[in-house]
């Protein structure tokens, strides 16, 4: 048997987060939030090696199994789920700077993302359903499909709301959409966007089959906003950004909570955590920039129930 880390043994901030093969910031979350055993010593945190040993096995309450593995640890960071495009900047920002490293995406929207998870082929599901009661988002969600509550850590708050024509006249709300001549161009079941579109359609008391383009999908929120630029579609479900991108009016509905979904298991994955550090670092911020609808302060705070 190994022999454990002698009791004399302190390590600092920064041999721990290599122990744990976090970013140092997050031990700092990971003592305020999950108990690990600290010391502050003439203004510096100290760590016991051997608490630190025991708090991560009285932590583990559950084992990989063969259907998590994703590829193994030289495999690429898959992460699945719901469209962005701040995301997708940071993404690429994550491939231009981690080398040897490679993360891609699925666009299988945020249910699918939530079920690419459960089934071992992604190692983060990116997410923003709103639950029935409007309160919360993905919690519900993710508890209908995983076995247990996975780690939710935020990724951003954006601006839901409805892309139009700017050459519309006298389109100021929801209701419009029914009126003659109006076609719309949509997004496909199982994603965000379309839950809280279907929502505010059944507010106004529109039933979506009756509305011209209502079963027409395209995969992307961009692709939304190509569709109006091309004349395919006088209105649609999508982001702020897009909008101000691309010179569309935008009819605001709401700021949305997007959330990154991880396994337990996988939460200390050098690739998780690799992509994780991005959010707590200046560097999200700046790759924001130039991108309206996005308030990046809570960007990278782990959630739970109710605190979002």
């Amino acid at each position: 048997m190994e022999k454990r880390g002698n009791k004399r043994d302190l390590l600092s901030t920064k041999e721990v987060a290599e122990f744990l093969g976090v970013n140092e910031k997050m031990v700092y979350q990971l003592i305020a939030d999950k108990g690990l055993p600290a010391s502050k010593v003439t203004g510096k945190w100290v760590f016991p090696r051997y608490l630190v040993e025991q708090w991560i096995e009285n932590s583990t309450i559950n084992y990989p199994d063969a259907s998590h593995v994703n590829g193994g640890a030289g495999g690429p960071l898959v992460v699945a789920g719901s469209n962005d495009l701040l995301l997708e900047r940071a993404m690429s920002h994550y491939n231009r700077n981690h080398r040897g490293q490679l993360a891609v995406f699925g666009n299988v929207g945020s249910m699918g993302g939530i079920r690419a998870l459960k089934s071992g082929m992604c190692h983060i599901a990116s997410s923003h359903l709103v639950s029935d009661d409007d309160q919360e988002y993905n919690f519900e969600f993710a508890g209908r499909e995983l076995e247990r509550q996975p780690v939710v850590v935020n990724f951003c708050h954006r601006e839901q709301g409805i892309l139009y024509n700017p050459g519309l006249k006298h389109f100021s709300g929801v209701a419009d959409l029914a009126n003659p001549g109006m076609r719309i161009v949509n997004r496909p079941l199982g994603t965000g966007t379309r839950l809280l579109f279907d929502k505010e359609l059944k507010q106004c008391g529109i039933e979506g089959g009756s509305l011209a383009g209502y079963e027409e999908e395209v995969s992307r929120h961009m692709d939304v906003g190509l569709a109006l630029l091309t004349g395919r579609a006088d209105a649609g479900p999508g982001i702020r950004t897009v909008a101000s991108l691309l010179g569309l009016g935008f009819l605001p509905l709401r700021w949305e909570r997007f959330d990154l979904i991880v396994l337990r298991e996988s939460y200390f994955d050098r690739r998780v955590q690799g992509f994780l550090g991005l959010l707590q670092e200046s560097t999200l911020k700046a790759l924001a920039k130039g991108l309206s609808g996005y308030d990046t302060e809570g960007s990278g705070l782990m959630l739970f129930p109710g605190n979002g």
